[in-house]
């Protein structure tokens, strides 16, 4: 706990001043507290002394509590406002740093992770740690600091009494710190559930067409209640115990006013303490046991808090797989030479996707390739993204390992039009606007005309300002390719990858985008993974992969010749291969 708590202190330094100023203000309300009582105790002793008060005195001593508890209301202000400052500060910060950690992690990160989880992680968990710094923790220190002062009070009017008064305390702490290795787990569990909760809801937000369109609102209604429920199982747990906590906390600490009391009243009646000592006692028993009583609240607070952070934190501390080398160079704008050479790689060991690869294309060439689902085409390209790096041999581009190039400066000369089109809750026109910085109008549409979008773009009532929803939804699967190939034209980079993206528009579509391609892949390196023959037919050379090997290459006409896997998937379809 200590560790992740310096760990945090040292993320929110930037916000130092603001801590400083919270302790402050916390240490004089503190004080300001111890102030009150000692106030009332000297009026009382008057009160019982005849002819000793006078007006004056009643006026001064009124006068004093009263600019008592003002200042300490002052404080107290200065103590909230700057703790939520620095606290909602920290929380803003870290959310970012969630989110830069989380776009610098390789695909591999993500790939048994549910998004709905991470964003839990990212967003609710990181909120948390407002509750932690603006309340739990200025309460711990002003809490301590209210203890350590009455403490000190007490035994200055009666020190027996003041140590009967404290034989409760360590019976306090030890439950408090039982108590809390037994609640932390629970609150962590608690965090991790919350988790799954929301990434079982975001699944079944984002896939709501299914849902709807297999009939199976009922079955994932069932499996959401169960998700909740199982949430409310996990937090009657964590309170039962809490449950058991508190009452606990409570007994123990109205053991001390027994103790006032009891042993008080017999010194009173001994004549060995006065009325306003006895006052003064019950006055200051009140401030040490309240911050006693609250501790149950604060403990919790500090669980969840961190419970909360340590999610968080390991996010910050995964290692992503792809890593830029210390003395990666900026990469020149390519001319597009590509080569493989004996790359092998594996999604999970033992299973490998490619096995000794190689190839090599020249600029301005097309290359396909082609074969049966799980080949390793789409790996390929992804690997020549550096979304994932080879386990073995190396990719060239113009002559140089893609690992000496910083990510950003290589991911610049590359553009990817996947099967799996994404695009932002927009307007068309800034979804292709997207592809380059600072586009212009004129370039904008240009791009949309080379991919054969330009034409149903303007025929919609908004035209390029269409607003097309979360992930296109209001758009069909074909219009969402051809923008998505609008934005890699527009981009303008000297490889470009198109990962089955005319897979969804139909024939004459299809061959006004080929048409296109043609055009602007005259002076670039395409790389083109397709089902349709008509797709891969013209490409300069095919690659025909089999269980993560190339088995065959050559043109189209030089495969059939061949009369091997090729051709044999030519015959059973002529449009899909």
């Amino acid at each position: 706990m200590l560790k992740t708590i310096r760990r945090l202190s040292k993320l929110a330094r930037p916000w130092r001043k603001n801590e400083i100023i919270t302790v402050v203000s916390l240490l004089a309300a503190a004080v300001l507290n111890l102030v009150t009582p000692a106030i009332v105790r000297r009026l009382t002793n008057l009160l019982t002394t005849p002819g000793s008060l006078t007006m004056e005195m009643i006026l001064l001593f009124s006068a004093l509590l009263f600019g008592a508890y003002l200042l300490r209301a002052v404080c107290r202000f200065f103590a909230i406002w700057q703790a939520h400052i620095g606290a909602w500060n920290f929380v803003g910060y870290m959310m970012s740093l969630t989110y830069e950690k989380l776009q610098k992690l390789s695909l591999k990160y993500y790939s048994d992770k549910q998004t709905g989880e991470i964003m839990s992680r990212a967003i609710n968990d990181n909120r948390n740690l407002e509750q932690l710094f603006a309340h739990a923790l200025p309460d711990l220190v002003s809490n301590v600091l209210i203890v350590l002062g009455v403490s000190v009070m007490i035994f200055t009017i009666n020190p027996v009494l003041a140590a009967l008064t404290l034989v409760p305390a360590p019976f306090v702490f030890y439950v408090s710190t039982f108590f809390s290795k037994k609640i932390a787990p629970m609150f962590r569990r608690n965090q991790e559930v919350l988790g799954e909760v929301n990434a079982e809801m975001q699944d079944n937000l984002s896939g709501i067409k299914e849902i709807q369109a297999f009939a199976k609102e009922d079955t994932e209604r069932d499996k959401m209640r169960e998700e909740c429920r199982r949430y409310a199982t996990v937090n009657i747990k964590a309170n039962f115990a809490n449950a058991i906590f508190n009452p606990s906390l409570e007994f123990l600490t109205c053991m001390g006013t027994v103790i006032v009391m009891g042993v008080g009243g017999v010194l009173a009646l001994r004549e060995q303490m006065n009325a306003a000592d006895i006052v003064g006692f019950f006055m200051y028993l009140s401030l040490f046991y309240q911050p006693l009583q609250t501790f149950a609240r604060i403990v919790e607070d500090i669980q969840t808090g961190l419970a909360g952070a340590g999610r968080v934190l390991d996010i910050l501390d995964a290692q992503s797989d792809v890593k830029e080398l210390p003395n990666a160079i900026e990469a020149p704008h390519f001319s597009g030479n590509i080569a493989f050479r004996n790359v092998s790689f594996a999604y999970k060991e033992g299973e490998p996707v490619l096995e000794q690869v190689s190839f090599q294309t020249q600029k301005g060439k097309m290359i396909a390739f082609v074969g049966a689902t799980g080949a390793g085409k789409t790996t390929l390209v992804s690997l020549l993204e550096r979304f994932y790096d080879p386990d073995s041999g190396e990719i060239l581009i113009d002559g140089q390992d893609i690992r000496t190039f910083t990510l950003k400066s290589l991911r610049s000369n590359l553009s990817i039009v996947l099967q799996d089109v994404f695009l932002f809750n927009g307007t068309i026109y800034d979804n292709i606007a997207y592809g380059k910085e600072n586009a212009t109008k004129e370039e904008v549409i240009a791009a949309a005309k080379a991919a054969s979008a330009d034409a149903f773009i303007r025929a919609m009532p908004d035209g390029y300002q269409t607003k097309i929803g979360e992930r296109g939804t209001r758009l069909s699967g074909g219009q969402k390719q051809r923008i998505a190939i609008a934005r890699a034209v527009l981009r303008d980079t000297p490889i470009l990858i198109l990962d089955e993206a005319t897979s969804a528009v139909d024939n004459e579509t299809e061959e006004q985008i080929q048409t296109a391609i043609r055009s602007v892949a005259q002076n670039r390196t395409v790389l083109v993974i397709a089902h349709r023959l008509s797709t891969v037919m013209d490409a300069d050379n095919i690659l025909v992969l089999d269980k993560g090997q190339i088995a065959e290459q050559g043109t189209h006409k030089e495969l059939l010749a061949k009369n091997g896997i090729y051709a044999r998937l030519c015959r059973v379809n002529t449009d899909k291969i």
